[in-house]
């Protein structure tokens, strides 16, 4: 019996991403009020390694707002002292980073193999995606539309009922690879439309109408990354000449005000934008499958965590899109929709004003490209759990979200352009 335990916890050890580097570092919320309270931020952030969670870099912080950082565990009392010395009002989010890493995996669906209710590594996914085309060949099928920097395929699964010149939808899932909620959605929402076609009458009608793009996983180099080495990896894994520092943030490398504004040109920033626009193979052959099929694709939805919120175009600019009005209360009535079921609270707005002036961003990009409909969706939570949202949240957060798409889905189909 207890040889067999001992293999059950090997067995679970060798399936999460290592933990012991962030034990005892923790997660801040701070409060901050005016430009002294940003100078010790930028303080902060100049002598410490400190990983900005939201916003996602120190240049984003503004006044009249919070900060959530996490400090590793020798830099801590340093950091305290630093926040009250200077009069900021700050809360400890999470005391131990390495224990949140663990209790994260709270599922007690521990099966072998893929589970809709549980984390899965890419190997996982990526058998997945195979499957779940091969049972059901007249709902899905799967192509590559590229690889990544590592050399890994980039599967893209079609949903919908086979039929000739279809407006589509585009989903995808996994940009940042430490919000592993958002691949969790992908994989949940081509499980819905499957299990339910046929059953249930709204989504029988969307994919009788519609086609879904689906894109399980954009940067799967960083999600590989986050499962072996360091959970806390946010940018794609490639590499530049003359830099050591690794990787770009794919959600900064499109030609949407490119670094202009809430991003950086450090490549060692965790907002890199890269040399060009692009420059990613992940981002290329995303935005080249947009514009192959830009005469079908009536509506863009990226999903990112965390903070509950529903963003629209723009985030590079505080102007506002041509049809605000209309995103306005989609973004709304989505978002009440999305209520509805859990009682989980959104806000919603363009990104600029809603939460951080940020250039690059494929919403922004799909909207320029003529897309009306443009969407980024930042799931749970608000900042208690952050990234490392348990999965005993996984079905709840998907449910509601999928109420929020289908509500959208249908709304796109009754207004195509």
């Amino acid at each position: 019996m207890l040889v067999f335990l001992a293999l059950v916890t090997v067995a679970l050890a060798s399936a999460h991403p290592p933990s012991e580097h962030f034990e005892g570092h923790k997660v801040f919320r701070v409060q901050v009020e005016d430009e002294n309270h940003l100078d010790v931020i930028r303080e902060l952030a100049s002598n410490y390694q400190i990983d900005f969670w939201k916003p996602d870099s120190v240049i984003q912080v503004q006044a009249r707002s919070t900060v959530d950082f996490s400090v590793k565990a020798e830099d801590c009392v340093a950091v305290e002292d630093l926040l009250e010395q200077n009069k900021l009002q700050y809360e400890v989010l999470i005391s131990n980073l390495r224990n949140e890493m663990e209790a994260q995996f709270d599922s007690w669906s521990r099966a072998a193999g893929h589970s809709y209710t549980k984390y899965n590594s890419w190997e996982t996914i990526e058998a997945w995606t195979q499957q779940v085309a091969k049972e059901n060949p007249n709902l899905v099928s799967r192509s590559v539309i590229g690889t990544t920097f590592e050399g890994r395929p980039m599967y893209l699964l079609k949903v919908g009922k086979a039929k000739r010149n279809k407006p589509a939808i585009f989903i995808d899932c996994g940009f940042h690879a430490r919000e592993w909620i958002s691949p969790a959605f992908c994989q949940w929402f081509v499980r819905e439309a499957v299990r339910t076609y046929g059953q249930e009458i709204h989504m029988t009608e969307l994919l009788n109408e519609l086609d879904f793009y689906v894109l399980p996983v954009v940067n799967i180099d960083g999600y590989v990354y986050t499962w072996t080495k360091n959970r806390m990896w946010r940018k794609t894994r490639s590499t530049q000449a003359g830099t050591s520092c690794v990787g770009i943030d794919p959600n900064r490398n499109f030609a949407a005000g490119w670094c202009e504004v809430g991003a950086s040109k450090n490549p060692c920033s965790d907002t890199y934008c890269g040399p060009v626009p692009e420059s990613e193979k992940e981002t290329k052959a995303l935005a080249d499958f947009i514009r192959n099929n830009l005469s079908s694709i009536k509506a863009y939805l990226t999903i990112h965590s965390y903070s509950q919120m529903l963003l629209y175009p723009y985030s590079y600019t505080y102007n506002l899109p041509k049809n605000n009005v209309e995103l306005n209360s989609l973004a709304k009535a989505a978002v009440k929709e999305l209520a509805s079921l859990h009682g989980t609270k959104y806000t919603y707005g363009p990104g600029a004003t809603t939460i951080y002036l940020a250039a690059g961003g494929s919403d922004d990009w799909a909207y320029d490209q003529g897309i009306k409909y443009a969407f980024t969706f930042e799931l749970r939570d608000q900042g208690r759990h952050g990234f490392l949202l348990p999965e005993s949240q996984i079905q709840a957060t998907c449910e509601e979200t999928l109420l929020a798409v289908k509500h959208m889905a249908r709304y796109v189909l009754e207004h195509l352009y």
